[in-house]
């Protein structure tokens, strides 16, 4: 057997699991390493607590002697806790977190040193922003780059250091994160949502949107791993041929947690809980080892905060049980790919749930508002909701019969869609009757019944209707919740500002609220038809009709892309103040760059491992077959007559195929050399390598696995999927 593929085979014998003797009450731990707000006020005075909090809810500017004080109070706690470093804590735009730790020492006039940490230091810091991704915005030798304090967003502590929350801007102020326009575009639902709320409830001063992530993953065997330099490198295989047995017999959703996985699960969420983070559901996925982890949801911009924190945190505890952590949205061919569903609700400051019908017709009327818009938002921005999801790997994902179909619709179920149609049957331009009115808002007064026993979903569906929340099924496993939350958010508020706006005008002609509601209501209701879809996604009847609709039906990447710069795109973004042109460009940019790169990474190991493992092993095992051939031939010739034809058509097939294989890495890679030296511009470049590049890498693939099946597997080089996906 190969010597790599062998030693790692035999090193998952020495993985036993590690047994969790410390038992805790989530309760007891949760948030113990999170500087809440209960825990700075007894740091802070009293007058400076309430301003914090003021700050915290309603925004504002922190003054130096605020700033000081909050400072004083975290490096107190910290060292408390044993702390010596303290960091800003970031999303740049590559997708990841980044971070730069700075001791809290500083030195004295006496020459002694000292724990410092004052206002200046929490606020804003200059990290090198010489090497993250901007799009333009700045030069490679232009370094300077801010990180500036998100009070809305809790410190807390992580690896014994001090993490800070915090904005990534250049230093001409353009935003170079993710957090940045996410919080421009929760402001400005918030906003947006009371005012619709004031038609309703008088009371409700403030809505915030929450946000429950499903985080999928597969777990794979660190040996196993590192014997797969494609699942090093990418993230995901580049070849292998199917297991016998994958995922057929539906036997792994929901099924018992092995052991070693589940001590691995019980030691992450004793993290999470640490953090804060609350997790709450664990089970197998689909696939075999493929897990899923969800929280209680939580406002947005924290939920995003944690579902990036997790994303490190998971990989970090998965190598202690000896694992790693495949967030790639398709490390396997053939079988079920990761997402991670977005939850995504609004909740005002007196506690209702925007998408959650209530107890009377009022209230169920406002629901209706909100559901409408937010589907009228969808079909709006149809193209910007898929730009905002896709990337290399969920493009391999997308519209496969185990993930939601790249073509976006909504889903709101059939009783739902029955009083949409019955809405607008009923409504019209003209003024209706005493008797009409209270038919309708009767009908509406049942929503809440209708729906306790009609909340069934739709997993074929993008963007689902479940009860009491939307979930956008299409976000990718690896991605950060913040590109998806920033469309959604400021696509819904636009809608509303919309909607506010027609409905007033019709109440200043005279129009009665309630009558003006239901007439704007029902001109949505009729548009929204185009992107409303209640059947079977994945059926090719629908793309049919999707095509009919003017929906787009391409699982292109490159061609998502394009939607951001798209002058619909361009009006939602700047006219709300959540990117300037210069910002949205640079976006577009990085998007087309990264696809790039590890579209480049990924051809480069395949045709690394094609020519340097796969084709030496099949022309070892070829040379063992003629080898054997001659001696059948010579020794026992008629042996030889009975099997030697089959013998020499293996021959054969492994000579076919490795020159196939052989063409095809130099084809490909000559393919790389044209764009690479004839096309300057990264955004041209990757449009290239998508058209020219991309297809090799599955034609490839098909002869390698076709020769998986044909070589000894004494000597094949790498694991195989019984072997990657069986492992406990």
């Amino acid at each position: 057997m190969n010597k790599i593929r062998f030693s790692a085979l035999k090193e998952l014998s020495s993985h036993l699991p590690v047994k969790n003797t410390k038992a805790y009450y989530p309760s007891d731990v949760f948030g113990c390493d999170v500087l809440t707000l209960d825990k700075m006020q007894r740091y802070l005075s009293g007058e400076a607590f309430k301003q914090l909090q003021q700050i915290m809810s309603e925004g504002g500017t922190i003054d130096r002697n605020l700033a000081d004080q909050v400072a004083a109070a975290m490096k107190t706690w910290a060292l408390e806790k044993g702390v010596t470093h303290y960091t800003h804590w970031f999303h740049p735009l590559n997708g990841s977190t980044a971070e730069k730790h700075d001791s809290f020492i500083d030195v004295q006039t006496n020459g002694r040193i000292a724990e410092t940490f004052d206002g200046r230091m929490l606020v804003q810091q200059e990290p090198d922003a010489s090497s993250f991704p901007n799009g333009g915005i700045r030069n490679t030798f232009e370094a300077r780059g801010y990180t500036a304090w998100d009070p809305g967003s809790p410190a807390f502590i992580n690896n014994n250091t001090l993490c800070i929350p915090t904005v990534f801007v250049a230093y001409t102020g353009e935003a170079l994160d993710y957090k940045t326009p996410l919080l421009k575009a929760l402001s400005l639902i918030d906003k947006a949502a009371v005012d619709i709320c004031q038609y309703f409830d008088k009371d409700v001063q403030k809505v915030i949107a929450t946000l429950g992530w499903e985080q999928e993953y597969f777990l794979v065997d660190e040996a196993l791993y590192n014997a797969r330099p494609d699942l090093k490198l990418c993230g995901r295989t580049l070849m292998g041929h199917s297991a016998a047995k994958d995922q057929q017999l539906e036997d792994h959703y929901f099924g018992a947690i092995p052991e070693r996985v589940n001590t691995f699960m019980d030691e992450l969420e004793y993290v999470c809980h640490r953090l804060g983070i609350p997790v709450k559901t664990r089970h197998n996925e689909v696939a075999p080892n493929q897990f899923e982890l969800a929280p209680i949801f939580e406002e947005a911009n924290l939920a995003v905060d944690h579902n990036q924190l997790l994303m490190s945190t998971i990989k970090r505890v998965a190598r202690h049980h000896h694992f790693r952590v495949l967030l790639h949205e398709k490390p396997y061919k053939g079988i079920n790919g990761s997402g991670k569903h977005n939850n995504w609700s609004l909740l005002t400051d007196t506690g209702v749930n925007l998408l959650s019908p209530g107890k009377n017709p009022k209230s169920n009327m406002q629901f209706l508002v909100f559901l409408v818009c937010t589907a009228k938002a969808v079909l709006e921005h149809e193209a910007l909701f898929k730009a905002c999801i896709v990337s290399l790997g969920n493009e391999r994902r997308l519209g496969g019969d185990e993930a939601p179909p790249v073509i976006m619709s909504v889903f709101l179920g059939q009783q739902l869609d029955s009083i949409l149609n019955e809405i607008e049957e009923k409504v019209s331009s003209r003024k209706m009757s005493p008797d009409e009115k209270t038919e309708l808002k009767l009908n509406v007064g049942k929503i809440p019944e209708i729906m306790r026993d009609n909340t069934d979903r739709n997993r074929t569906s993008p963007f689902a209707f479940t009860g009491n929340r939307f979930e956008f099924r299409a976000v990718g496993s690896s991605a950060n919740c913040g590109a998806a939350m920033i469309v959604l958010n400021t696509a819904v508020a636009e809608q509303l500002m919309i909607f506010k706006r027609e409905t007033d005008a019709l109440i200043e002609q005279g129009v009665k609220k309630d009558e003006a509601i239901f007439q704007t209501l029902r001109g949505y209701i009729i548009a929204c038809k185009k992107i409303r879809f209640e059947g079977n996604g994945y059926s090719p009847e629908w793309r049919e009709e999707a095509k009919q609709r003017g929906l787009s039906v391409s699982n292109s990447c490159i061609e998502a892309l394009r939607a951001y710069l798209s002058p619909k795109a361009r009006k939602l973004f700047t006219e709300n103040g959540i990117f300037t042109d210069r910002e949205l460009e640079a976006r577009y940019e990085i998007k087309n760059e990264i696809y790039l790169k590890k579209l480049q990474i990924e051809s480069r190991v395949l045709g690394d491992l094609a020519l340097n493992h796969i084709i030496p092993t099949a022309i070892q095992y070829q040379n063992t077959l003629i080898a054997n051939v001659r001696g059948l031939k010579e020794i026992l010739p008629d042996v030889y007559a009975e099997v030697g034809e089959m013998q020499l058509k293996a021959i054969k097939e492994i000579s076919e195929r490795t020159r196939e294989i052989r063409t095809l890495v130099e084809e490909m890679t000559e393919a790389r050399k044209r764009a690479n030296n004839q096309i300057p511009n990264e955004v041209e470049r990757a449009a290239a390598y998508s058209a020219t590049v991309l297809s090799y890498l599955d034609r490839i693939r098909y002869h390698i696995d076709k020769l998986e099946l044909l070589v000894d597997d004494e000597i094949w080089p790498l694991p195989k999927y019984r072997e990657l996906l069986f492992c406990k």
